[in-house]
């Protein structure tokens, strides 16, 4: 499968790593293994700055093969590459003001409505301007794993903060992300738009692209890339994603 593949691209959060968590020296060492044989994408709904300290910070990669890596924060809103020295941004898509007041005040309306208890002690912000999208974290951005994925383990809460977001701005693309996040950006925004921006920048058909994720799910942030005909594969978190990427390799070094 993966011989005839020219690009694998990952999720972030949930995928490569525990929300919010690095990846650890194992996922590091096989993306770069990788890395010699495939070019490698990485889209996801946080910022370049979550990228920076989640993956970049971890990732131990060789600079001929950083050139391989391409990343997408903010599905695809922007595009950052490798240009042999540092990171540069190839194109970011910048919401207005307006448009990011008219998001952070149907949120403060519609989570009241759902029944959300604001945390008096929150892990960092509860709504965060990511520049090209507004996202929201129950517990904060940097809430510890273990309380996240206790909060809404099923996604019914957020499912329900997203039918009434819908009623306040329905011109909006509303995703629910990760373990605790909802993502909004511009109305076609999401991982499909994401697809086809990585196809247009990068110059690769789609039948030549595998992708990976975990929230492939009806309603979550990576199940619009099935409608794009890319082969998707499904993974309950790094460990198992681990074992997409071993068995790529593997499949490699037979040819």
């Amino acid at each position: 499968m993966i011989k005839n593949k020219k690009l694998v691209i990952f999720d972030l959060d949930g995928t490569l790593a525990v929300s919010k968590s690095t990846i650890d020296v194992e996922m590091s060492l096989l993306l770069v293994k990788l890395l010699e044989n495939k070019d490698v994408a990485v889209i996801s709904g946080g910022s370049y700055k979550q990228f920076q300290k989640q993956f970049l910070a971890s990732l131990k990669c060789p600079q001929h093969l950083a050139k391989r890596l391409y990343l997408f924060p903010t599905c695809s809103t922007s595009f950052y590459k490798f240009n042999g020295n540092d990171w540069e941004s190839v194109y970011e898509e910048k919401m207005s003001e307006e448009e990011k007041n008219k998001i952070i005040e149907a949120f403060k309306k519609a989570l009241p409505e759902a029944g959300y208890i604001y945390q008096e002690n929150p892990f960092g912000e509860i709504i965060e301007d990511r520049i090209t999208q507004i996202t929201f974290s129950a517990l904060g951005q940097q809430a510890p794993i273990e309380l996240k994925e206790k909060w809404d383990s099923d996604n019914k809460k957020r499912l329900i903060i997203k039918e009434i977001l819908e009623n306040y701005i329905s011109e909006f693309e509303i995703r629910i992300g990760g373990t605790t996040s909802i993502d909004v950006t511009r109305k076609g925004i999401d991982k499909a738009y994401g697809i086809n921006q990585i196809e247009k920048y990068l110059k690769i058909n789609k039948d030549e692209m595998i992708f990976i994720g975990d929230a492939l799910f009806e309603g979550g942030n990576d199940y619009p890339v099935k409608s794009t005909g890319v082969y998707c594969i499904q993974v309950s978190g790094p460990e198992e994603c681990k074992e997409v990427i071993k068995n790529f390799i593997q499949e490699l070094a037979s040819f």
